[in-house]
């Protein structure tokens, strides 16, 4: 039995949706502004971190460390309601990679605490997201275990109370929480919003911890989704190591009869994923391996056409020499190292290193073996590119010619010929700018005899975006938000495509104030920030919102004026019962012709002139139908007021 099958590693394990966006958000912002800050460790894991910071991603602390003026990403776990303003004021340009899962969180508390409820986050009192999450609410408290959260239903049990999680949450015992509480405590509203990934990666946990004999977690410590990875798994295993790269790994403790299951928090990369694994099939291999086996390797008889595997020993001017595990010495002459005539030796080529030939010659007189390294690469290739043909793997290649009826890349050194129709460009468009750049290929075609091979850009963009569209309407639901890229207008709104769907902004949520075509906001491939406000399935549509609540005119105007105050307005429009007054951009108020002058006037316009501006008091604030009544009358008589009085007086 193959020892390598009884090491298991978790479906769910490595990065998650959220995390791999923000590292590759991130990427991308630092390759278009050359350095970029993140507000906070962008996702918990140094490892990760420490490579960002090569490629000019900058972590801060907090967004008090962030410089001003500078591009600034908000990390995956989001940031606080101040910390933002905190960006905002210091005039930096703010890309917002804050997971999905938890922005939901955000809508959710901040729509229940509008409605007046008081809310309660489950989670870690100094996790960065719950303290991102507690700051979108007015009134709102943290519960790090069931006794505390009891003790918070409990002193508000008069009040409306909502109850959400944190993202990263143990998903069985938030399930507990409710069943124990949700009877005692009506006042409250339990939202279950623990990230569909985490439950996923906590529930295989428990799946396998008990049917292996170890178990390792991979992760961060400081990683929230991963510690608790390692208390779940504790519970079910007595061999559970919680490690954070391959060089924490006890390989002795791993007892690979009894099987061992593998798996990573949510920040974890793939690559340490892989080096743990490697690093356990190597003791396999070494274990396996015995006295026999190699007493067998130094005996075989090498032939003209095999396929062989040696170590480099030495490195001459001339040819290169190889060990293979046999009486005969094994070299390649450098004809016969690479086609490539960039190929660097001393690069590519090192002593100690391990190199794949075919068997060109064998001379037993002279006891060597004549090697060739490129003609078993291209032998690969062509088996790379034929299998790629039949699984339909996508393959990279580099265009690097073009003729009237398409394109030719390179794929490992192997032409391949894009017809003009699958290059995914406009008919009669020129081939130019495809020209030394990297694409994605479908290989259609391969037939070796002839040495052709077909293949399609297009084909993997068409798939690309049904795939996208699936995930898309998989997990789409009302408050999701997206970042997605404005494609069209009609007169009536904006298609934006939310990767892979178009949703429609109608003109009404554009903006607060009044437009009249969706082009005075927005231009055509602007990326923009939108949520979902309503769903159609059946007929696949979706109707998006752009304009923020914290925009609202109205909402700026309440914070600012009450009843009784005097504002300096701009008369707009005349009618014949009066004149309308803009008292801040979006918002006007009816000043009545009984309210314009402290005499009879028989029009507005015998006082006033539009675009002027004047002090006018609030009267009357009409909070449901949002309409406000001003005075300028009020203001005259106050002031002749006090003249009169003197008169009077003498």
């Amino acid at each position: 039995m193959d020892l390598k099958e009884n090491i298991k590693t978790g479906k769910h394990a490595g990065f998650c949706y959220g995390v791999r966006r923000a590292v590759e958000m991130a990427e991308s912002k630092a390759k278009e502004h050359k350095e970029v800050y993140t507000a906070g460790p962008i996702i918990h894991n140094k490892f990760v971190i420490e490579d960002q910071r090569t490629r000019g991603i900058i972590p801060c602390e907090s967004a008090l460390d962030v410089p001003d003026g500078s591009a600034v990403l908000i990390r995956a776990h989001g940031i606080t309601k101040e910390e933002e303003e905190l960006l905002k004021a210091k005039q930096c340009t703010i890309y917002d990679a804050t997971c999905p899962n938890v922005l939901k969180i955000h809508r959710i508390v901040e729509n229940e605490s509008n409605n007046g409820r008081i809310v309660i986050i489950v989670g870690s009192k100094t996790h960065p997201e719950v303290l991102g999450i507690k700051s979108r609410a007015k009134v709102g408290y943290i519960a790090e275990n069931e006794e505390e959260l009891r003790d918070l239903l409990e002193k508000n049990s008069d009040s409306p109370v909502s109850v959400v999680a944190q993202t990263t949450l143990n998903k069985k015992l938030f399930v507990n929480f409710q069943k124990n509480l949700k009877n005692c405590f009506t006042n409250a509203n339990f939202f279950d919003t623990i990230c569909m990934a985490t439950s996923d990666r906590q529930n295989e946990v428990r799946e396998y911890a008990d049917k292996y004999g170890s178990v390792v977690i991979i992760g961060d410590k400081a990683s929230s989704n991963s510690r608790k990875l390692y208390e779940i798994a504790s519970e079910y295993s007595d061999n559970v190591q919680f490690i954070e790269n391959s060089k924490g790994l006890d390989i002795t403790k791993i007892d690979f009869d009894k099987g061992v299951f593998l798996t990573a928090g949510a920040s974890t990369p793939d690559l340490i994923i892989k080096e743990v694994n490697k690093k356990m099939e190597n003791q396999i291999v070494a274990k396996e391996e015995n006295f026999a086996e190699l007493l067998e390797k130094s005996l075989k008889t090498l032939h003209t056409g095999d396929k062989v595997t040696g170590t480099v020993t030495q490195i001459k001017p001339t040819d290169i020499h190889v060990d293979l595990g046999v009486k005969q010495d094994g070299y390649i002459p450098m004809s016969e190292l690479s086609d490539d005539p960039t190929f660097n030796v001393e690069e590519n080529i090192k002593v100690g290193m391990e190199i794949e030939c075919f068997v060109v010659r064998v001379n037993d007189v002279e006891g060597t073996i004549m090697l060739s390294k490129k003609r078993l690469d291209s032998q690969k290739n062509w088996e790379f590119v034929e299998k790629a043909c039949e699984e339909k793997t996508p393959v990279e290649g580099v265009i690097v010619d073009q003729n009237k009826g398409g394109v030719v890349a390179s794929v490992l050194g192997v032409r391949v010929f894009i017809p003009a129709s699958q290059t995914g460009l406009p008919k009669d468009a020129s081939f130019d700018s495809m020209m030394k750049t990297k694409h994605q290929i479908l290989i259609t075609e391969v037939n070796r005899a002839k040495r052709r091979v077909v293949g399609s850009i297009r084909a993997l963009m068409v798939n690309a975006r049904k795939e996208a569209e699936a995930k898309v309407w998989a997990e789409i639901a009302v408050g999701n938000q997206y970042e997605g890229t404005v494609k069209s207008f009609t007169s009536y709104g904006a298609f934006v495509d939310i990767g892979g769907v178009d949703g429609m902004v109608h003109i009404s949520e554009l903006s607060w104030n009044h437009i009249k075509h969706p082009s005075e906001v927005l231009t055509i491939g602007q990326k923009v920030n939108v949520f979902v406000i309503a769903l159609d399935t059946e007929k696949k549509k979706i109707s998006l919102g752009y304009r923020l609540a914290s925009d609202n005119p109205w909402t700026k105007f309440i914070e600012k004026y009450a009843a009784g105050d005097v504002a300096n307005v701009e008369i707009v429009k005349f009618m014949p019962f009066g004149a309308f007054a803009e008292v801040m951009p979006g918002v006007d108020g009816l000043i009545h012709i009984s309210q314009i002058a402290d005499k009879r006037i028989g029009k507005p316009e015998e006082v006033l002139k539009i675009g002027q501006k004047i002090d006018a008091k609030i009267t009357e604030i009409d909070m449901e139908n949002k309409k406000i009544s001003l005075s300028i009358r009020a203001l005259l008589e106050a002031v002749e007021a006090p003249v009169e009085e003197a008169a009077d007086a003498e």
